[in-house]
């Protein structure tokens, strides 16, 4: 008997869980870390600040009477945001911040790869363009504006494969993330560096990992410091993992026809694998072999869902976390059709089916009789128009959703819930205590440990719990004027909101950088 130790390196905080060889769940431990936001569309982090609150969660989860009774960790797998890029020296040692998954600083970057699609067919695989989240764009930005940093790096990486390397002292990249996040052809198994060559960015390939290897292969074994960082005293197997709302794919269970995992935190990822691949310039993908070999992996998503409502209770009403079920109670007892408010999710921008970084959020109707309850009963609806902008964007480019399984922080809010199932009109599949991203690592360890003998089988031993959440047919209606008023403001405001943005980086393009010390 051991241990699967997983981890789930989220925007909030790191997450650690421990499963046994069968798929027991044995507990989970947090810690959380800061992001800061120095300008408009920017979010920062420190590396240090990941590995500080993995170590710290891990020796907790692993000093428990579970963990202590269930033996040794036999292997470790993680998934991280993304992409949130780090930028280091040859040591691991981070030479600035990272630059988080939400940051919308590489607009311009992303415009520029739109521009070379018809020339490079690679980006068909990313629907003709990179978003400004992703790692190249963001690499981009860094030699423009900060080419210090950029210069000294041996390293510009995702998380995920700076937890890798500090887990095994290897600079090992998932090929997810390679695929997914900076146009690694899996196909044909190399870097394009044609295409970074007409970006001129052909130097980037010796800063990436030195190896891509696909989810649950094995990355290395746990270097003796890292072993003492965590508390685990013996040698174990670290697992190549990915993306965090990627992977959740292998932890949903059921049938994998027509299944769509929608992981609803503070960002909400939507993902889905075929068997052939589409083409759409709305949704992001299709990726092929990113986690599943002859599959094609489709991403969509929004940048901002768990976080607007967030800012809505916490930031702007003022209200305690702790005292938040009480103003969704309110909130819930609000009329849809009477409250007469309309907004808008898009506050660090859309990333379907618009890929648009300039847009940005907004309400209207408010007047001065307008409540707590009806304001945030709005951005509820505000995202779950997000949410069903997604999934029609995905039908309209052929691919199927038959099977809706939500997850994440949306499990805590039932306004959230519903408003969602109301606005899609029809029925999904909700996770009940689970984080499928530590489930879905879980796989991803039992698979390099040998324990399982792949993704698949592992799938199918670590299904969760899960239960079916039904429309209301007399909302239905009401959130069909809603949605349609959501997508009439969208068209409205594209223009204004896309100049104030473009001002933001023209003021922010050439100043300081705060530097990591």
């Amino acid at each position: 008997m051991g241990i699967l130790l997983t981890i789930d390196l989220g925007t909030e905080g790191a997450r650690v869980g421990a499963f046994t060889e069968d798929g027991t769940p044995l507990g989970t431990a947090h810690r959380p870390y800061s992001t800061n936001h120095p300008r408009p569309g920017w979010a920062e982090q420190d590396p240090r600040d990941w590995w500080s609150a993995v170590t710290a969660a891990t020796r907790q989860l692993l000093d428990t009477d579970g963990c202590r009774a269930a033996g040794q960790v036999i292997s470790i797998a993680a998934s991280t945001t993304a992409s949130t890029v780090a930028v280091v020296d040859a040591d691991g040692t981070p030479l600035r911040p990272a630059i988080l998954w939400m940051d919308a600083r590489g607009a311009a970057e992303s415009e520029r790869t739109a521009q070379l699609s018809r020339l490079y067919p690679i980006l068909d695989w990313s629907g003709g363009s990179d978003a400004a989240e992703w790692l190249l764009p963001k690499a981009m930005w860094l030699k423009k504006h900060d080419l210090e940093s950029y210069r000294s790096a041996a390293r510009i990486v995702e998380a995920v494969d700076y937890l890798t390397f500090r887990l095994t002292g290897r600079w090992v990249g998932s090929l997810m993330n390679a695929v997914c996040k900076y146009n690694y052809d899996a196909i044909a198994g190399r870097f394009p560096v044609d295409l970074y060559a007409a970006l001129d960015m052909d130097d980037l390939v010796a800063k990436l990992p030195d190896d891509i290897l696909p989810v649950g292969a094995v990355a290395g074994t746990l270097t003796d410091s890292a072993a003492a960082d965590l508390g685990i005293t013996n040698t174990a197997i670290v697992a190549v993992g990915g993306i965090d709302a990627h992977v959740s794919l292998l932890a949903c269970g059921g049938t994998t026809d027509g299944l769509v995992s929608i992981v609803s935190g503070t960002s909400s990822a939507i993902v889905t694998e075929v068997d052939q691949p589409t083409t759409s310039n709305e949704v992001w993908g299709p990726y092929p072999n990113a986690l599943n070999h002859n599959k094609w992996l489709i991403e969509g998503g929004q940048v901002t869902s768990g976080s607007v409502l967030k800012w809505t209770g916490e930031s702007v009403m003022g209200v305690p976390r702790e005292e938040l079920a009480g103003l969704i109670e309110q909130a819930t007892a609000v009329d849809p059709a009477a409250h007469g408010l309309r907004a808008l999710d898009y506050f660090m921008g859309n990333r379907t089916p618009h890929r648009e970084a300039r847009l940005r959020g907004a309400v209207i109707g408010l007047t001065l009789g307008t409540t707590k309850a009806e304001l945030y009963r709005a951005m509820v609806e505000a995202v779950a128009c997000g949410t069903r902008s997604v999934i029609n964007s995905f039908e309209r480019s052929g691919v199927p959703c038959t099977r809706l399984v939500f997850s994440g922080g949306i499990e805590r809010n039932p306004l959230w819930q519903q408003v969602t199932i109301d606005m899609l009109g029809r029925p999904a599949e909700l996770v009940i205590g689970a984080n499928l991203t530590l489930r879905a690592c879980a796989v991803i360890a039992a698979t390099a440990a040998g324990i399982v003998p792949n993704l698949g089988a592992g799938s199918r031993l670590f299904a969760p719990k899960v239960r079916l959440l039904e429309p209301e047919p007399k909302r239905m209606a009401v959130y069909e004027e809603t949605f349609g008023d959501y997508q009439r403001l969208t068209a409205a405001l594209r223009p204004i909101m896309c100049g104030t943005a473009d001002g933001d980086a023209r003021i922010a393009g050439g100043g300081p950088l705060r530097v990591v010390r």
